[in-house]
């Protein structure tokens, strides 16, 4: 008997080193949020046959079987379910009988969070209309060009952005598209409370482009060119599906988000799945401060939305009375720093941090259920089971650190990034399913196609490029490094590097211009740095540094104006003639690399809420490391 008990110790110590050193049973009970294509495929079909394929169909069935459930609550106002579809019915008429939206069309939204922005969402959808979400910070250019690129014939824009809309409605109007304004009065005013035929809504189609089968959700957006990521309406319904049941919503759930419903995060991670089990949500406006701690705590929220930025503000702040005083048990969310991770579960006394890595014109998803010390800083965890299932179709390519550029080996195959080497993340795709699997940018054929590469590891295969890059360790962690390529984050925005030379390459003094992110002390992402070689004429001593920051911030959102301009004698370039970021990125902004490098370069910047560059000196540097500046 000791024998046979000592070889059942030893059985399943060892099975416990396996599973350790494996993560078979994380891998075996994590949930996923990425549906198998068949169970889609099926789940799509049924709720196309019962002519259900919106959220929309959910509201109505929710405010039918459960109408005084609370559904919403935004600053001093609150709906339940029945009450919140009624509204949906006021705003549907005005949109049908006054305006006479048509079915099939793509209508332009554009405002802050806010009840009256829902309920123009969900009336939109119950008539069987398309909605492009603007987003509510921009003006001029990008502006202009978002409300053109959807081809709509209508912009509703709420009048607390007026300022930023106003100056071109004219020509707006020039391009056939008029421009309506709504607040809360207005939507309060309307009367008509007659129910919206069901057959607007129940004619959706999930694959039929000729109705309106996609939303439009922007990215970049920074200069007048951004892409509209069509956003098929089955797919919707069923990533709202998915992510309830990954995190396991129940109707007495309740969410907390300030996160702009203009995005897929606050829209997709957020609003959609609490709609779809029939939970509540409390919706901020936009964060501040001044309103998070005291919204959080009288929501009685069991669940937090989060950005990095928004948790590094936070624990940056100074300590708030209601800080500790909430009932929250898990903050969901992406873009948590590791400086910031713990100092934010401690502080605030949140057991879970759950960590999501997605993208609104990506593929895969990526997750890490986060109570302890192990996978914190992570945005996954794989292990054995994970790499036999997926390690032929999602690989991480070695990139060039200079040009950012996949690269080949001698044979002319992608090479794979090491352990510990970052990447960027690549996912296998069935030629025959390529339109399916992802749409593409709406009217914007050359970009799409961009996200593509074949022939990577084998002849005729298919990968779609994430244009974002990780790195995965001995132990099966996952983690985020950066974006590749042209595009870096800052102020939880996408920044395209290549809009923003263009706007600062206009200015008559600048001769060449190259525009990458840096790593800055005591911020998440990278903001906007652009190295300048100006004009023969122009010196450093002459270059009109007011003039170039009008210019700038005229013709740019404020998160994407670059905040330092390095002004150099000769941008580096490869052997084919492609600009080099890579040294100029490591070096950033830190002067004392700089200084140690021998550069000459003189450097400059803008500081907060200034209105002109001005030289960026030793004692800014000293101050943004010790904190006592924050950009």
């Amino acid at each position: 008997m000791a024998a046979i008990a000592t070889a059942v110790a030893g059985t399943a110590a060892a099975a416990a080193y396996l599973n350790a050193k494996f993560h078979i049973q994380h891998d075996l009970t994590a949930g996923s949020l990425v549906n198998t294509a068949a169970a889609a495929q099926t789940f799509i079909a049924e709720k196309q046959a019962q002519g259900k394929l919106l959220l929309y169909h959910k509201l109505e069935d929710h405010a039918r079987e459960r109408p005084d459930r609370p559904f919403l609550e935004y600053e001093d106002r609150a709906w339940t379910y029945g009450e919140f579809f009624a509204c949906l019915q006021r705003v549907g008429n005005w949109l049908m009988n006054d305006l006479g939206v048509r079915e099939g069309e793509i209508v332009a939204l554009d405002g802050p969070n806010s009840a009256e922005y829902l309920m123009l969402w969900f009336a939109l959808e119950g008539i069987g209309a398309g909605v492009a979400y603007v987003n509510s910070h921009l003006t001029g250019a990008s502006l202009v060009s978002s409300v053109k690129l959807c081809e709509a014939r209508y912009l509703i824009a709420e009048r607390g952005i007026e300022d930023l809309v106003a100056p071109h409605v004219d020509e707006l109007r020039g391009a056939g598209v008029t421009t309506f304004w709504y607040d809360a009065a207005f939507i309060d005013s309307l009367t008509d409370t007659t129910p919206i035929p069901p057959e607007r809504g129940a004619r959706t189609q999930a694959t039929d482009v000729r109705k309106v089968s996609f939303v439009l959700i922007y990215t970049s957006g920074t200069t007048g060119l951004p892409k509209g990521v069509m956003q098929m309406v089955g797919r919707t319904l069923n990533t709202a599906r998915n992510i309830a049941e990954y995190l396991k919503l129940t109707p007495d759930d309740k969410f907390y988000t300030c996160l702009p419903l203009y995005h897929g995060a606050g829209q997709g991670l957020c609003t959609t799945p609490v709609i779809y089990v029939g939970a509540s949500m409390r919706l901020g406006r936009r964060f501040s401060h001044k309103t998070f701690w005291p919204e959080v705590h009288a929501s009685k929220a069991n669940r937090l939305q989060y950005v990095g930025e928004l948790c590094r503000y936070l624990v940056n702040a100074p300590p708030h009375p209601l800080e500790r005083r909430h009932h929250l048990a898990e903050a969901w969310g992406n873009g948590m720093r590791p400086d910031v991770w713990e100092r934010f579960r401690q502080r605030f006394n949140i057991p879970v941090i759950h960590e999501l890595y997605a993208a609104t014109d990506g593929m895969g998803a990526t997750f890490n259920y986060n109570r302890g010390e192990f996978t914190r800083n992570a945005i996954a965890l794989r292990g054995l089971i994970w790499h036999a299932r997926n390690g032929g179709t999602e690989v991480r390519a070695k990139i060039d650190p200079d040009t950012e550029d996949i690269v080949r080996g001698k044979d002319g195959w992608v090479l794979k990034a090491g352990i510990n080497e970052a990447g960027e993340v690549l996912h296998k795709i069935d030629p025959s399913v390529k339109t399916t699997a992802f749409r593409g940018y709406f009217k914007n054929p050359a970009a799409s196609e961009k996200r593509w590469m074949q022939g990577v590891f084998e002849p005729g295969d298919l990968w779609f490029r994430s244009g974002d890059v990780m790195r995965l360790d001995a132990d099966g962690r996952v983690f985020f490094v950066d974006r590749a390529g042209d595009t870096f984050r800052w102020k939880s925005e996408n920044v395209s590097t290549n809009e923003v030379a263009d706007v600062v390459g206009s200015f008559a003094q600048i001769a060449e211009t190259n525009v990458y992110g840096v790593a800055v002390p005591h911020a998440d992402g990278r903001c906007g740095c652009a190295m300048l070689v100006l004009q023969p004429s122009t010196s450093p001593e002459s270059l009109d540094l007011r003039g170039l920051a009008r210019h700038v911030l005229e013709r740019l959102p404020r998160y994407a104006v670059p905040i330092f301009l390095r002004v150099t004698p000769q941008i580096a370039v490869t052997g084919t003639y492609k600009m080099q970021k890579g040294p100029a990125k490591r070096e950033g902004v830190d002067l004392d690399v700089l200084e140690k490098a021998g550069s000459q370069d003189r450097m400059f910047w803008l500081p907060n809420d200034g209105n002109s560059y001005v030289p960026f000196r030793r004692q800014d540097w000293e101050a943004l490391k010790a904190g006592r500046i924050k950009i």
